[in-house]
């Protein structure tokens, strides 16, 4: 293939050059997306520990303050999709850029909020540049490395940022909300979004996208959207209603029919905004389902977990953030070292399975920890499998859910991937700690403490999100192809050049 010159628009993808500068302007492109990405990953878990200081401040009722964290869902699981094919359609520097603008703006907004309408306002505009900013990272992370050993490094370092990024902001948010105030959570954010904002004008290349006029479903798009986020708030809102309520069922029934009516549309749109051909691949489809199953059994490990810590060993917000942050340490060291090696060695599936079966012994071991436990006795055991399993699971995961994406289709395949995430966020969240309170509640009705009573509850969620990640090794196990057909179509330099030729 022939070189081209640097001065060549990149188009979201390497440009081919001749000198070693190639290889350093796609690390620090790297570098830039996964800084976008951590700010928003952040934002998802700081919050959580600054909810007793704003409740404080700014007056909310116990079922409103629940709304500073939904409120910020809805529209970031719901738009993850169409923003992701808008960075196909118009650029995804373009989309990432204008994302990585409003959730700073938005989070500006957040921090000098001082009553609870306008902290909700700023939240939901926080949302929607998460999800604009989130929907086409690895999209580009995947189309800027198509070789796959460094697209597995690549990953690697995308994935740590995923999964490390929430038990770096508990111990971030504790900090800031200690030593300062709630309201720097959000101020944090604005030098960082700034910074990563211009650095991507400058770093990121320009591209053009494939035109709106090739992929304007107009229609899909509204039900979509529609659908997803009624979807999360559905979810989100069941730990007030219940499952059974006739909010949650009506509300669930309304969703899906939204659903069931976008694939329709899709299965016989000219212009597809979401390509059925996609979920042909059973690498793709079982990622996916993999992917929802496993983050919605980590969740509780990531809300529970805090909540052990905090309300029956006694933490405070700093120590809980240094109680969780092995886990941190352990993505990182697998995800940034060995993790990528494996991948390229043998395979993502086979290096996903091992992963899958740490987690799910993490969670079984964090499911006995006791009433008057020891932090170094019986929680830390639980927690090394924890973050060295999911440090081999989520690169992989991303590797096959993006095995089948051309450099046209990668937004729309990086916003389904974030789009599961997001939704088995949601699902775990409201399953697991409905099923720990009524436990709990149970447990107290029958005479027993409440330290006893709370980790009773939280046991009861350990075992079902082990539950969960062991269902997901099954599918893993008998869905998912042989190592040698998940490496990236070696076809995909193709279009890599083409585009870059633009």
């Amino acid at each position: 293939m022939a070189a081209v010159t640097s001065r060549a628009p990149l188009e979201g993808v390497p440009v081919r050059r001749t000198n070693s500068s190639a290889q350093t302007s796609r690390w620090s492109a790297l570098a830039v997306l996964c800084a976008g990405q951590l700010m928003v990953i952040l934002d998802g878990t700081i919050v959580n520990v600054a909810l007793p200081s704003i409740q404080r401040d700014l007056g909310f009722s116990s079922s409103g303050l629940a709304w500073v964290v939904n409120i910020y869902l809805v529209p970031f699981g719901g738009l993850l999709l169409l923003a992701g094919r808008f960075g196909d359609l118009i650029g995804r520097k373009r989309v990432f850029i204008t994302g990585l603008i409003l959730f700073t703006a938005a989070s500006l907004l957040c921090g000098v909020s001082q009553d609870p309408a306008v902290l909700l306002a700023s939240r939901f505009v926080q949302g929607i540049g998460g999800a604009v900013t989130s929907a086409v990272t690895l999209g580009m992370v995947v189309n800027l490395f198509p070789q796959p050993k460094e697209r597995a490094k690549a990953i690697g370092v995308y994935s740590f940022v995923q999964s490390a990024g929430g038990s770096m902001g508990l111990l971030a948010g504790g900090a800031l909300t200690q030593t300062v105030s709630w309201h720097w959570i959000f101020f944090v954010n604005v030098p960082i979004g700034i910074v990563a904002a211009l650095l991507a004008g400058r770093v990121l290349a320009s591209e053009h996208g494939v035109g709106l006029g090739k992929g304007t479903d107009v229609v899909g798009a509204l039900l979509v959207t529609s659908a997803l986020m009624l979807s999360v708030y559905t979810i989100a809102e069941t730990t007030n209603y219940g499952w059974t309520s006739a909010h949650t069922l009506s509300f669930g029934a309304a969703a899906l029919t939204l659903l069931l009516a976008f694939v329709a549309r899709q299965a016989k749109a000219p212009q597809p905004l979401l390509p059925l051909r996609v979920f042909r691949s059973r690498n793709v489809s079982g990622a996916l389902g993999i992917q929802a199953l496993m983050v919605a059994g980590m969740f509780s490990f990531q809300f529970l977990c805090v909540l052990y810590l905090q309300k029956v060993l006694g933490f405070d917000e700093i120590h809980t953030g240094l109680g969780i942050f092995p886990v941190s340490v352990a993505i990182g060291a697998l995800s940034l070292g060995l993790s990528p090696k494996l991948i390229a060695h043998f395979g993502p599936r086979a290096v996903l399975l091992p992963g899958l079966v740490l987690i799910a012994a993490g969670l079984a071991a964090l499911g006995r920890v006791p009433a008057g436990g020891s932090y170094v006795v019986d929680v830390l055991p639980a927690l090394l499998p924890l973050g060295i399993g999911f440090g081999l699971a989520m690169p992989s995961l991303a590797t096959l859910a993006m095995s089948a994406a051309t450099p046209q289709d990668s937004g729309i395949a990086s916003g389904m991937f974030n789009t599961m995430q997001q939704i088995g966020s949601a699902f775990g969240l409201a399953v697991l700690s409905t099923l720990a309170t009524s436990h709990t509640d149970a447990l107290l009705g029958d005479g027993a403490s409440t330290a006893s009573a709370l980790t009773g509850g939280y046991q009861l969620a350990f075992r079902i999100g082990s539950g969960l990640v062991a269902v997901a090794l099954l599918l893993a196990a008998t869905l998912l192809r042989s190592p040698a057909t998940a490496q990236p179509p070696a076809a995909e330099t193709k279009p890599v050049a083409e585009n870059a030729a633009h």
